[in-house]
């Protein structure tokens, strides 16, 4: 699903999800792009049964990814909350698992989906609970952790949560990498360059399971039952926010959007996700291209490597990628005698050093360059240092 929020890689320091947190600006060349096709990695292969499914990501909510079954349900609900007529419908595709499919021609440049912001799921969503609000509220809590929690109770209140028709759509085992155990992370991705970015990824959402649990779910078990509140369901729902939430451009703003949700990814697609201030009121998205009745509707996830696609989603292209990259790592050397001032300036500008940049396909950050003009530069003065624009 979409999802627009990646920025850091600590979740424990951020509460933000895994990529790099480095805003660089791409130099790029034409080139083709993939196949809108992906490869889901087989990490829940040998997940079968429901009874499985429970037990490995101990939550009692959810369906099997690929499940429509509960389609009818989610649109029936929302269009009663105020969901306007929908062009597009829930259902199997090509693939693998399920997207949102036209029911009708659609032109280049149609807006569709308009959901009503009274039901995005954000840091001000009311609480089925108003004890479990109250505490969390009252803790000053990040919005990701604070979202977490909202899912887990409101999910564990099952049919008398407002949003039990849409808990019952989601996946009972999310194509996340906080499904894996640090010794699957190992042996299947041995030789990736994301395999330390996982296991920090694991680590983290961890560590901040546990911290919640001393400071806020021991000090209230009457509020967070332990057998609710457990390691597994945070990692279910931390996967559930990896995947989904959004950050909305225009208000600047993080949610779950019920329904949009649905979307797929395509490269070849530049349509995005955002909340329309102006009429509708509501998220939206606009066609980049006309659709045929039947055939499925994408939006674009961002200009992500295979390595962030899979690390958020789950998934990876299965044909080229032009987005993929590999890291070029280039430090300042400590014994130039100009360390310290060239070390003042890349810090200044948000760098370190070492520094990690991605170098890809269609281009490479302008960083780079600019990077290597510090470390080259013949010069110790720290304001002539300064103007070098990295």
């Amino acid at each position: 699903m979409a999802s627009f929020a990646f920025h850091a890689i600590s979740l424990r320091s951020s509460f933000l999800p895994p990529t790099s947190s480095l805003a660089v600006t791409f130099s790029s060349s034409s080139s083709p792009l993939a196949s809108p096709c992906v490869v889901r990695f087989p990490i829940l292969s040998s997940l079968q049964s429901t009874a499985e499914d429970r037990k490995r990501t101990g939550v009692n909510w959810g369906c099997d990814p690929q499940s429509i079954e509960k389609g009818s349900l989610l649109q029936d609900w929302l269009m009663k909350e105020g969901l306007a007529k929908q062009k597009l419908v829930l259902d199997r595709v090509d693939s693998g698992g399920r997207g949102l499919v036209a029911t009708q021609s659609l032109r280049q440049g149609e807006r569709l989906l308009f959901v009503p912001s009274g039901l995005l799921i954000t840091a001000d969503s009311e609480w089925g609970c108003a004890e479990t609000g109250r505490i969390i509220k009252e803790a000053g809590l990040p919005e990701w952790p604070m979202l977490a929690i909202f899912l887990i109770s409101e999910a564990s209140r099952e049919e008398s949560s407002r949003w039990f028709p849409y808990f019952a759509t989601l996946p009972k085992t999310p194509s996340s990498i906080l499904q894996w155990t640090e010794e699957e992370v190992n042996t299947w991705l041995t030789a990736s360059p994301v395999r330390e970015k996982a296991l920090e990824c694991i680590r983290d959402v961890t560590e901040t399971y546990r911290d919640l649990r001393a400071t806020i779910f021991l000090k209230h078990p009457e509020v967070f039952p332990s057998q609710v509140y457990t390691l597994a369901a945070f990692k279910w729902a931390f996967g559930i926010l990896f995947s989904r939430l959004v950050r909305l451009p225009s208000v600047g703003k993080l949610a779950l959007v019920p329904w949009a949700d649905m979307l797929n990814h395509s490269p070849q697609v530049d349509s995005f996700l955002d909340f329309d201030q102006n009429n509708a009121k509501s998220v939206v998205t606009v066609t980049d291209r006309a659709y045929q009745s039947g055939e499925q509707v994408f939006i674009s996830y961002g200009k992500r490597s295979s390595g962030e696609l899979f690390l958020a989603y789950g998934f990876i292209p299965s044909e080229l990628n032009v987005h993929d990259s590999v890291e070029l790592e280039m430090e300042i050397d400590s014994d130039d005698p100009s360390f310290e001032a060239k070390l003042r300036a890349a810090n200044e500008q948000g760098l370190s050093s070492p520094q990690r940049f991605p170098v890809r396909k269609d281009g490479f950050p302008a960083q780079l360059l600019a990077y290597a003009r510090l470390i080259a530069s013949r010069t110790s003065d720290p304001a002539q240092l300064s103007r070098i624009d990295c």
